[in-house]
């Protein structure tokens, strides 16, 4: 049994370092059009404008999967 844990372990592990970082997108004001980089929704009156970016200042773009 301890083995089947260790494996298990070892394996979640090994999953966590090959995931990569969260993607960053732009998002536009509902309100007044201003644009902000954000990895995740800004909340309602926020829709998405493009993307999605490798950077924090939505300046690189990322390979679409």
């Amino acid at each position: 049994m301890m083995k089947y844990c260790i494996a298990f372990a070892l394996l979640a592990a090994s999953a966590c370092a090959l995931a990569g970082p969260a993607p960053w997108y732009k998002w536009r004001s509902k309100v007044d059009g201003t644009l902000s980089c954000a990895q995740s929704t800004l909340g309602f009156g926020w829709e998405l404008a493009s993307g999605p970016y490798k950077d924090s200042r939505c300046e690189k773009p990322a390979p679409v999967k």
